[in-house]
């Protein structure tokens, strides 16, 4: 059982983050990535890539959901030091939501600045079709958890500012990468559920009532702990389906997947130009 109070969030994270410091010998990533679900193969394109299973850092425990490997990968991406999480832990597994956000704080104590997330997510706006590419705007978090619970952290901020949750100027920089590259991209709300059931019809309405163009697990969570330790933020959903409702389709766990590997391509090629540009 993992107590949650401050000394022991901060020194689970400190204690992770020596570990991965230990393994990287002397590299020091600026930015970190975090792949979704099914985009696991974006870490191939590392050069020079360092391999750190899960199961090797202290507190991180193995994903069990199809399409997270479970390991952190560090390497040169377009000239740039990164750092890769290669599968999420999800709250719908029965973490915490601190223990969600642990990968982020530990990016902050290794001098990370700039953080990436992916994820694969279903479509509510009626104009996505599976394959889409969207550049996450703003966020919603109906999750109804938040990994900064619990008394603050040394270093972190007690009330994060999330008036500009993802940075305007690498959205910017993304739209710019995306046009030159000719990546077809998309802008959008993302609302993030605690899962692990997909969402029903009448769920999907009022989620589009809300303002949400994209649904998923995930994200929400670490986004609100990277703010509070300023990082810039940055995010892509690939709609992998059209969310319950929208069509008269089953989903279904596979599918997701396949889209996920399919769409993993071109999303890659946005993240390796946007790193490129930094």
């Amino acid at each position: 059982m993992i107590a949650t109070g401050t000394p022991a969030w901060a020194a689970m994270a400190d204690e992770a983050a020596g570990t991965v410091r230990e393994r990287l010998d002397g590299r020091t990533p600026g930015v970190a990535i975090v792949l979704g679900s099914g985009l696991g193969q974006f870490a191939e394109r590392l050069t020079d890539a360092v391999r750190i299973p899960y199961d090797e850092i202290p507190y991180f425990p193995a994903p069990t959901v199809m399409g997270h490997s479970g390991q952190l990968v560090a390497g040169t991406l377009a000239g740039r030091g990164v750092l890769v999480q290669s599968g999420r832990f999800h709250m719908y597994e029965g973490h915490p939501a601190a223990l969600t956000a642990l990968p982020v704080r530990v990016f902050g104590r290794l001098g990370v600045t700039t953080l990436v997330l992916t994820n694969a997510a279903g479509g509510i706006r009626r104009s996505f079709e599976s394959g889409t590419v969207m550049l996450i705007a703003d966020q919603i978090n109906l999750s109804f958890r938040n990994g900064l619970f619990g008394p603050a952290l040394p270093g972190e901020t007690r009330f994060p500012d999330m008036s500009d949750p993802y940075d305007p100027a690498l959205r910017e920089l993304a739209r710019e990468v995306a046009r030159i590259r000719r990546i077809p991209l998309a802008e959008g709300v993302y609302v993030g559920l605690l899962g692990p059931s997909y969402e029903t019809p009448a769920e999907i309405r009022m989620l589009e009532r809300l303002g949400a163009d994209a649904v998923g697990m995930s994200t929400v969570i670490e986004v609100s702990a990277a703010r509070a330790v300023g990082m810039r933020c940055l995010g892509f959903s690939a709609i992998t389906n059209p969310a319950a409702g929208v069509t008269p389709h089953k989903l279904d766990h596979l599918e997701v997947m396949e889209v996920a590997y399919r769409v993993a391509g071109e999303l890659a090629t946005l993240i390796e130009g946007v790193v490129a540009a930094l």
